[in-house]
């Protein structure tokens, strides 16, 4: 039952993680189709019907305008070819290849040309002067308007504006279209700023947001296979090291002609089935450090490898009186310091203390025949089980006792809150102690 509400729970995160990216995405395409739907609207409205004054004008006007409405619908396909990329290049994705401009660019030039014989020739009335006008940028403008800072925009579009104005003024035409014209402008660069601006930096906040749960997930799955290398490394530590200690004693008695050499193998085999099953349960998730379950096998373990063992406390309100969380903790430290008596130099008694002091759980590991002590700070079991006893509040010291003893030392507070998780301790190297 509890796996399947597991596997429940992660479909239906999948399924919620995959409906809001279905949302964004199609957000995102409403988005890039309303921008490359402007500049056409603005062609077959303000773009087309001002020219229709130029079927009446003579054939200079007529020609002048059908060239106006071509060269501007080939500046349309331009801007939706560069809308894209514009995005893109927005959001920081990849760069726009500045080139792809300068067609449009040179575009735009002849359309300003082609504006300014227009009114020479007296093809358009004065009112289609002002549409024309409004329609003659947007197409340009749109992507570059996400390639450029806005202060270069807004002073590439006032060069823009006194340039197209300086020549209508130089062909003839009168001071209130200038004004006209000139406001016209004004209100087509302000309109694509506003409008298309906001929109991108609105696209890309929410593709940040989406790129951040995926880095979320990310980083949970490496977290979770991290937890789950440490936890093989814990489970199958200690049973490894008795296992080569036993298969040695085993190997030695066999060459002695020994019969207590099948035991051996025979406890081999027992603690070989015991990680199996262990290792089992790690890969279901269910594991879990039991204190008294780890008293007891630290205590077996190590009286199987020749080291005596003595457990102090451990029927205690220090033991089974402390918190579940507490015992937990604890029982992550019995384990990793077995290990460590097991694999590092030559202990012929160890002694596993548990004590309350001070409104605290102590919990003291002391092995003789240490030799060479290593660095108290260093290896990455101790700090995985510091991390584990600082998320409850609690502590770990290791290091030379004196007299060539070495001891671990646990303090865990009473008063620790004992629903919060704990992470799981790092595996050790085989050169830690």
């Amino acid at each position: 039952m509890k796996e399947l509400t597991e596997v429940i729970g992660r479909v239906r995160g999948w399924r919620r993680g995959w409906t809001e990216r279905t949302k964004l995405q199609r957000i995102d395409l409403y988005t890039r189709v309303t921008l490359c739907a402007l500049p056409w609207i603005f062609l077959v409205s303000w773009g087309l019907l001002p020219l229709g004054a130029t079927l009446d004008r003579g054939p200079a006007a007529m020609a002048l305008g059908g060239a106006f409405f071509a060269v501007n619908a080939v500046q349309c396909l331009l801007s939706n070819r560069n809308v894209s990329l514009s995005f893109a290049h927005y959001r920081g994705a990849e760069p726009f290849p500045m080139r792809r401009l300068r067609l449009p660019a040179a575009l735009l030039a002849v359309l300003t040309g082609l504006l300014v014989a227009l009114a020479a020739v007296g093809g358009i009335k004065d009112e289609g002067l002002a549409l024309l006008v409004l329609d003659l940028p947007v197409a340009f403008t749109i992507p570059y308007v996400l390639l450029v800072p806005v202060r270069t925009y807004l002073l590439h579009c006032a060069a823009f504006a006194v340039a197209l104005v300086a020549l209508l003024a130089a062909v003839g035409v009168p001071g209130g279209l200038l004004f006209g014209a000139a406001l016209s402008l004004v209100v087509i660069f302000l309109l694509v700023l506003t409008s298309t601006r906001p929109s991108a930096w609105s696209m890309s906040v929410m593709w940040q947001a989406e790129d951040a749960r995926d880095m979320q997930a990310r980083l949970a799955v490496a977290e979770e296979r991290l937890r789950f290398g440490r936890d093989m490394h814990d489970v199958l530590g200690r049973n490894l090291a008795v296992i080569a200690l036993k298969s040695e004693l085993a190997v030695e008695l066999a060459q002695r002609g020994n019969a207590a050499a099948v035991d051996q193998m025979v406890e081999v085999q027992r603690i070989a089935r015991a990680s199996q099953q262990e290792v089992r349960d790690v890969v279901r998730g269910y594991r879990e450090a039991d204190l008294p379950t780890e008293l007891l096998g630290a205590k077996g373990v190590l009286e199987a490898a020749g080291i005596s063992c003595t457990v102090e406390g451990a029927d205690g309100p220090a033991g089974i009186g402390a918190p579940p969380a507490i015992q937990a903790a604890l029982g992550w430290v019995v384990r990793e310091a077995a290990t460590n008596v097991l694999r590092h130099g030559d202990p012929r008694h160890c002694v596993i203390r548990l004590t309350t002091a001070a409104g605290a759980v102590v919990l003291e590991v002391e092995n003789d025949g240490a030799g060479a002590v290593p660095e108290v700070g260093g290896g990455s079991g101790l700090a995985g089980l510091r991390e584990r006893l600082a998320a409850l509040g609690g502590s770990l010291e290791a290091g030379a006792a004196g007299d060539g003893l070495f001891r671990v030392t646990a303090t865990v507070p009473l008063t620790a809150p004992r629903g919060l998780p704990s992470p799981a301790p790092r595996s050790v190297s085989p050169e830690e102690r």
